[in-house]
């Protein structure tokens, strides 16, 4: 095994480590110490490839922006119709359903903690919505709601976080899943 493949292994499991951390402790809670820990490498050994737990959020913001865009891009291939496309994304409430209720959603948590006082990295924590703000807008545009796509983009957006937000607060996954299904009404009657 040559030295870039190990540390690249090595990087990439400190980030997921972090990314786990992160979502379900909250940034704050999780201490440089707390990742040390969880990776089992040496302080050192993180230090060669982080200086900063923000060092390490940024790579984490980075992997997510990755994986967010090679699904949206699955999606893009799989489905044809753009409301086929939009069911899609309010699937993916669904498929992680238990992690919603006892966590919330990743995105959605992870902004509005940083968005409190540490608005500089809430800044590069947004480009997650961003994402999906642009992307689920190209749907809109493509069922012809070229007046209205970004407000339905983020309206949709919207309501998925708040789905999340309140299934996580009364940890209630028959909530998630009724408000899933009116979600999938609406789109249906677009």
């Amino acid at each position: 095994m040559n030295l870039g493949n190990k540390g690249e292994k090595t990087r990439a499991e400190i980030i997921s480590c972090a990314k786990q951390l992160f979502y379900q402790r909250g940034y704050e809670a999780t201490s440089f110490s707390d990742i040390v820990d969880a990776t089992g490498l040496y302080r050192g050994n993180i230090y060669h490839y982080f200086k900063t737990k923000d060092d390490i959020l940024q790579a984490v913001i980075a992997q997510h922006l990755v994986e967010f865009r090679a699904l949206l891009s699955e999606w893009d291939s799989r489905h044809a119709d753009p409301k086929s496309s939009l069911l899609a994304f309010v699937d993916m409430i669904t498929g992680r359903r238990q992690d919603l209720v006892e966590y919330g959603c990743p995105v959605g948590t992870l902004n509005a903690e940083l968005g409190k006082d540490r608005r500089d990295l809430q800044l590069a924590a947004r480009a997650l919505f961003d994402l999906f703000r642009d992307w689920l807008r190209m749907r809109f545009l493509e069922l012809g709601k070229a007046d209205a796509a970004d407000a339905l983009a983020l309206h949709l957006l919207g309501r998925a976080q708040g789905i999340a937000m309140i299934a996580h607060v009364y940890q209630d996954t028959a909530l998630l899943q009724r408000e899933i299904q009116q979600l999938d009404a609406w789109i249906g009657q677009l």
